[in-house]
């Protein structure tokens, strides 16, 4: 087993954390959160989401927010673009890279986008066609890798297939993801085998939900793999609005905590790091999800 000396940890918070709050959140909060992030060493934010805001609301504005934003040398801030019109509102925002999404599930993928993983990996072509050409890279997340909320099991074998289309697209980094946070370390361990017979190692990420307590151990196992990038949610901010009871990402503090007690390196600092999570948890007038941040902030 050879553990990764450094791990990318992709900030999820200001897009994935935020979309499920239920009261407004003003554009100045959001910026103030991302350059506390940036400030913080976190290297990949993801900024926004150019979806319809009658679907998401809490993503209205993140055209304002990513053209706003005081940029940091060495930050990726992307931003989430379900159809080309939400990829022209990015580029014309600067979004520095953009991430598409689909599913293992045939069911979580009517009730999210409306449509079937098949229709859905083909409207992602005019978007992966237009970013080739503006030289803007790609990032993929399959929802409900490891479980769905419809279905309950998804095949290993089924998501693996989907994440290899993706790759074949062009998609440079696929995030196997446990959109309800329902996925043991033996279900990791499954899914990411599968996944490793059809793309290569550095092509994979994992986004991890906490629902059941079980993220912290479900990414030991991606790391024990060889897996390097993780996706993670300052303060454990967030959910996903089509699966109802799934609870926040893992907490970027928990992560990083983790991380830096194994040795493994992420340039982030875990004092910076807490302190912007407890901003946005005031601002927003919610407990901070974060073990490691309840318990250091209490310490001190």
């Amino acid at each position: 087993m050879t553990l990764p000396k450094h791990v990318r940890i992709v900030e999820v918070g200001p897009r994935d954390g935020l979309q499920n709050e239920k009261q407004p959140i003003d554009a100045a909060t959001k910026i103030a959160l991302i350059e506390r992030l940036a400030d913080a060493g976190v290297s990949h934010i993801e900024s926004g989401s150019f979806v319809n805001p009658k679907w998401v609301p809490q993503m209205a504005g993140s055209d304002e927010i990513l053209s706003n934003i005081h940029r940091k040398n060495g930050v990726v801030y992307s931003a989430l673009t379900p159809n080309l019109q939400g990829f022209g509102r990015a580029v014309l925002a600067n979004t520095d890279e953009v991430a598409i999404f689909t599913a293992a599930s045939e069911s979580f993928t009517q009730k999210n986008i409306n449509c079937s993983i098949a229709e859905s990996i083909e409207r992602f072509e005019p978007i992966m066609s237009e970013a080739k050409a503006r030289g803007i890279k790609v990032r993929c997340y399959v929802s409900t890798a490891l479980g769905c909320p419809y279905e309950g099991y998804v095949a290993p074998e089924k998501a693996a297939h989907v994440a290899k289309q993706l790759y074949d697209m062009g998609c440079y980094e696929i995030s196997i993801s446990d959109t309800t946070g329902v996925a043991t370390p033996a279900s990791t361990q499954r899914v990411l085998e599968e996944c490793l017979k059809l793309i290569p190692l550095e092509h994979l990420a994992v986004h991890m939900h906490d629902t059941y307590g079980q993220a912290l151990a479900n990414i030991l196992i991606a790391l024990q793999m060889g897996i390097s990038v993780v996706d993670s949610s300052v303060a454990g901010l967030g959910g996903c609005p089509y699966a109802k009871g799934a609870s926040g990402n893992v907490a970027t503090e928990d992560v990083v905590y983790m991380l830096n007690g194994m040795g493994i390196e992420t340039g982030i600092d875990l004092d910076t790091l807490i302190q912007a999570g407890d901003s946005i948890c005031t601002a927003l007038g919610r407990d901070n999800g974060s073990k490691v941040a309840r318990a250091l902030l209490t310490k001190g």
